[in-house]
């Protein structure tokens, strides 16, 4: 007798089979006809299979009849075609063994619906309700799909620090990482040494793992980074975490029109690969988190990108007669409603906008001939706003130390990223996608604080 998952046993090829199913009971109930229907879940897939435990078996009084929400059990019998519409199968059990006991007067997921926000204070039981339960399956089939994706093109995957020296976007939102003792050095109210610091220097969390990406792009031509970062960026919203994925493809003599391209296809293959594999947990999404979500993502994979620049973005939004709760002016960084009105109002679908203002952007962007703007570019989508960031990076070395200068960077900090505009400098670029707002934006999800295991966000650091 093979154990196989609920997904595959409510599959209805799997009638006539004899197996064993592992799981946590969701339901049960009792017939006066001296059986009962037991509802299965192992998280496998959203739907349950219903287990017929018949009064005959040895320990249906003593267990069975005593199962509860929560209970883990093992069953093993025959998979039969249910009667029941909405299921394939159901299983038959020749036995049911209770494995672990849950108490149900302080099990906390009751059979009521629960809020999200109720949730997060369950975030070590709320993977087994049917809304987290689809979303970090769905979570598990991007991540699929992005190594996918650059697998298949060529890219080397590439482990990049999770403790650096750098600050990549020069913002100073990090997160410090020391083994120096604070408490003594906030009574002796002296500078602190660093040096006497576990690496012998300051060092933090990365915010991202882009400019280590650039040196292996600078010998590997294609690579991808996959990992952890972190901001310590004060900001209680619904679309910031402390402690999020990013996805950052780097590929040597690329310009800012191959990156555009690289990204739309990787958006694309994503959404395809999701809607073709998440059938049962995008049905779920459409009922009863976003309707018509996957119509809309059909849209984005059928629709051409549309393009434009930042500036002619500005023009368009202070023509639009929006109400605006952020103002529109040309050098000021685009806010989520600006986002979400040129792809939702504007140009009906996703949009990249190009060519930002060099005072709004990072350092390492390749500066513009006009000497205002840079190669940058943002990727737009209906319901979120900005997916994706990249730019065309800065290969020339008196320029990129210019601006570097000109943001108060210390030189002598990046010599590494530097050297790479010293020996063999060539174009290259790249881009970020959070994985979190990714997932939110397949999923219909409202806050990113319910599309991630366990949320890190200010003033909450739990389990």
């Amino acid at each position: 007798m093979s154990w196989i998952s609920v997904s595959e046993a409510r599959n209805a090829s799997a009638v006539g089979r004899s197996i064993e199913v592992r799981g946590w009971v969701r339901t049960r109930r009792d017939s006066k006809a001296g059986f009962s229907f037991i509802e299965v879940n192992d998280g496998s897939c959203l739907g349950n299979l219903q287990v017929v435990a018949d009064g005959s078996l040895a320990n249906y009084s003593d267990e069975i009849l005593k199962l509860t929400a929560g209970c883990s059990l093992v069953a093993s019998g025959t998979l039969v075609a249910s009667p029941a519409a909405g299921q394939a199968s159901e299983l038959r059990a020749e036995s049911v063994r209770l494995i672990g006991t849950c108490d149900p007067e302080t099990y906390p997921l009751q059979k009521k619906r629960h809020s999200l926000e109720k949730l997060r204070e369950w975030s070590h039981l709320r993977g087994r309700t049917n809304t987290i339960g689809a979303v970090m399956r769905l979570r598990s089939r991007i991540c699929d799909s992005i190594h996918r994706f650059f697998q298949e093109q060529g890219f080397c995957y590439l482990h990049t620090p999770i403790i650096t020296a750098s600050d990549c976007e020069g913002a100073g939102e990090l997160f410090r990482v020391t083994t120096l003792n604070l408490d003594q050095l906030t009574r002796g109210g002296r500078a602190v040494d660093y040096s006497q610091d576990f690496f012998g220097k300051s060092a933090f969390l990365t915010v991202s793992g882009q400019l280590e990406g650039e040196t292996y792009a600078c010998a590997l031509s294609k690579v991808y980074t996959f990992g952890p970062t972190f901001r310590a960026e004060n900001s209680n919203t619904s679309r910031h975490l402390a402690e999020f994925w990013m996805v950052e493809p780097e590929v040597a003599f690329y310009d800012l029109s191959d990156n555009m391209r690289l990204a739309e296809a990787f958006l694309k293959r994503i959404l395809r690969d999701v809607l073709a594999t998440c059938g049962e947990d995008m049905a779920f999404f459409d009922q009863h988190i976003q309707p018509g979500l996957s119509e809309r993502l059909a849209k984005v994979i059928e629709q051409p990108f549309q393009h434009m620049t930042y500036t002619d973005a500005i023009r368009v939004l202070a023509g639009s007669g929006e109400p605006f709760e952020y103002p529109v002016a040309w050098g000021t960084d685009l806010q989520a409603e600006h986002e979400r009105y040129l792809t939702e109002k504007h140009v009906g679908g996703p949009l990249i906008l190009t060519d930002y203002p060099a005072s709004i952007k990072p350092f390492y962007m390749r500066l513009s001939d006009d000497e205002k703007t840079v190669a940058a570019m943002d990727v737009l989508v209906p319901g979120v706003g900005e997916i994706i960031g990249g730019s065309q990076r800065e290969d020339r070395l008196d320029t990129l130390l210019a601006r570097m200068a000109t943001q108060g960077l210390n030189e002598a900090d990046y010599w590494w990223y530097t050297d790479l505009r010293r020996f063999g400098s060539a174009p290259h670029a790249g881009f970020g996608l959070g994985l979190e707002r990714m997932v939110q934006f397949a999923s219909g999800m409202a806050n990113i604080r319910d599309v991630v295991p366990f949320p890190r966000y200010p003033g909450n650091a739990e389990f």
